[in-house]
């Protein structure tokens, strides 16, 4: 299978999944797709970035090699909202090393706050947060003053996170 011409073929969730399982547990074709992932094809880079979700869904192994990357490509500020969405949704089922903690929860505080970010990003990004509390508490009092101020206003779906995201915080104020 030619990977690049499979994700340009169509856009769909069955197409994603059976790339997703002809890539199965093999690192080099996983890291095939994470170079069309790092393109600058917009196109194949949105593509890639949803067809490496349901990879790392199963196998969150094969995001280890790349994951330093994928997190530094975040501070990239024109990248397009589906290779953020795609990021930080894995990002919220990985253990994150230690040396890149600072800069995941740098991001993560700064797409929370963004007025313009897209709900779904937010939402995501308030996980991978709560999940760093745990390991670094003195961010959980930064991180309920932001939801509590973002509430009021939020989506369903951010009033919810929001929620769950509190009570969990609790634990750790205390």
């Amino acid at each position: 299978m030619d990977l690049k011409e499979a994700i340009l073929k169509e856009h769909s969730k069955p197409q994603a999944i059976l790339i997703r399982d002809y890539i199965g547990d093999n690192q080099s074709l996983f890291d095939e797709l994470m170079t069309h992932f790092f393109s600058n094809e917009y196109r194949v880079t949105q593509r890639a970035a949803w067809i490496m979700t349901h990879c790392t869904e199963k196998r969150p192994f094969l995001i280890k090699p790349h994951l330093e990357k994928m997190v530094n490509n975040l501070r990239n500020g024109n990248i397009h909202v589906a290779v953020k969405r795609n990021t930080v949704r894995l990002l919220q089922n990985v253990d994150i090393p230690e040396d890149l903690m600072g800069t995941v929860a740098d991001c993560c505080f700064q797409y929370l706050s963004d007025p313009n970010e897209a709900v779904a990003v937010k939402i995501f990004s308030m996980s991978i947060l709560g999940e760093l509390c745990k390991k670094e508490p003195d961010l959980a009092n930064e991180l309920k003053i932001l939801i509590e101020e973002f509430m009021p206003h939020g989506t369903a779906g951010f009033r919810s996170r929001g929620k769950k995201t509190l009570i969990g915080l609790q634990k750790l104020l205390k």
